[in-house]
């Protein structure tokens, strides 16, 4: 029979037993006839405590001397079988300890070069594949991984059907400026900056679809909320209404937040982030207003000592201190909705009777952290979705497929999209995208 190991978050329900862990040896302390061990297994850290007299008595004096000896100098990131009894620690934040009874050293680390000290982000960076290892980090994508988990149970839940869009394409979504372009076979192809104009196709035939994965935007940013490939979730539905399509993205945010709770609580606690103020997020409305009321509000708080943002016109896109600004005005996520037509997508429905703003909204989380979700309504319309690609100068033989959309029984739909990693660095509460995604690429770095 295989031996059965038991993952440190699962030891609570094996108080007073011998357990077999596997795990690495994050830290260690102690001294004379004592030594302890911290412990992580990826699931969560906690310590483990040898006490020499014990060894001696089960395994002689020789043999015992050894086997505690071997604990004593561990070294960080050895891998280690560990045997011993769990034991209930009220002075533990976990709550529980492991009593060692026997260890085998699996895989030797030597000089391991992330030691318990500070380091800088590019030292870190540059041993991103070790730096995962770190408490820190671990929690974070304990956290990707809820809220992984929860897109997926929460579209379940609300009748779309997965619809995987290709990576590769033809032709821009958005802007061909922020495309990465390859040679498919002698012919130009681009790494996808968005799957929605494949989805749209998928919500013409099978009504409410979303898709997962990475894409691919080619502009020189180095903000702290930008990377080069990331991972987006973009959702598609037909016969829905503006309102109604922001009602649906908000429930999903509150899942996503709610899915963190439940599932990775203890990487909240490692991370330090205020959980009440995240059950606020999911306890309250989002805020909605329009474009034009955001900047007649912006304006009229310009002369405020607490502002730091430059004066926008009607017209002007927002920055980064405006959408701060603005979300941390209502403390709670707000919806920006009804941009001006000039700085958004050629496929967004105009607003009924103002065709200068289209059926569009931004999601701002409060904090700092910006947009996290854009979404629309699509222009449904044939003629007028021609007339919009003829003002822009846009090739339509590009689009054959999209129009095809309007010409063969087009319904009213929208969508929406959320960066992955936006939304990790808000729940999370850090301060910088990169450590959001196992491996970032960004502006200018492509390794490890």
């Amino acid at each position: 029979m295989s031996k059965k190991f038991v993952s440190i978050r699962d030891v609570k329900d094996h108080v007073g037993q011998e357990v077999t862990i596997g795990a690495w040896v994050a830290n260690k302390s102690g001294k004379g006839k004592i030594a302890f061990l911290q412990l992580r297994d990826g699931t969560a850290y906690f310590q483990a405590v040898a006490f020499k007299p014990n060894f001696l008595e089960k395994f002689g004096e020789t043999e015992g001397a050894a086997k505690f000896e071997t604990i004593k100098k561990l070294s960080q990131e050895t891998s280690v079988e560990v045997k011993g009894i769990v034991k209930e620690d009220e002075r533990s934040k976990f709550g529980y300890e492991l009593d060692i009874t026997d260890l085998q050293v699996i895989g030797h680390s030597v000089d391991y070069p992330i030691t318990p000290k500070e380091h800088g982000t590019d030292f870190l960076m540059d041993h991103r594949h070790l730096w995962l290892r770190s408490r820190k980090q671990m929690a974070i994508m304990q956290i990707r991984n809820a809220i992984i988990y929860a897109t997926y149970e929460f579209f379940d839940q609300n009748g779309f059907i997965k619809f995987d869009s290709p990576i590769l394409s033809g032709n821009a979504a958005e802007d061909s400026t922020e495309l990465f372009e390859t040679d498919y076979f002698g012919n130009t192809a681009y790494l996808s900056q968005s799957g929605q104009l494949y989805l749209e196709a998928g919500a013409m035939a099978l009504g409410r679809v979303f898709d997962f994965g990475p894409v691919f935007r080619a502009e020189k940013s180095k903000t702290r909320r930008h990377l080069t490939e990331f991972w987006m979730m973009d959702a598609e539905y037909s016969f829905l209404s503006h309102e109604e399509s922001l009602d649906l993205q908000e429930a999903y945010v509150k899942a996503l937040i709610q899915g963190v709770l439940d599932r990775a609580p203890q990487a909240l606690e490692i991370l330090e982030r205020d959980v009440e103020l995240l059950k606020s997020y999911i306890a309250e409305p989002f805020k909605r207003i329009s474009y034009d009321e955001a900047i007649d509000l912006l304006q009229a708080h310009e002369q405020d000592a607490d502002t730091d943002y430059e004066h926008l016109e009607h017209g002007d896109d927002f920055g980064s201190p405006h959408e701060t600004w603005i979300s941390n005005h209502f403390g709670v996520p707000t919806f920006v909705t009804n941009y001006p037509a000039a700085i958004k997508a050629f496929y967004m429905k105009p607003v009924p009777g103002n065709p200068e703003r289209v059926l569009c909204a931004d999601l701002l989380a409060p904090e700092g952290y910006g947009e996290i979700i854009g979404g629309s309504i699509r222009e449904d319309d044939y003629a007028d979705l021609v007339a919009k690609m003829d003002e822009l100068g846009m090739d339509k033989s590009e689009y054959e497929f999209y129009l095809d959309l309007r010409k063969y029984g087009s319904v009213p739909h929208g969508g929406f999209g959320i960066g992955i990693e936006r939304m990790v660095t808000f729940v999370a509460g850090t301060k910088h995208i990169r450590e959001a995604i196992p491996f970032p690429r960004m502006l200018h770095r492509l390794r490890p």
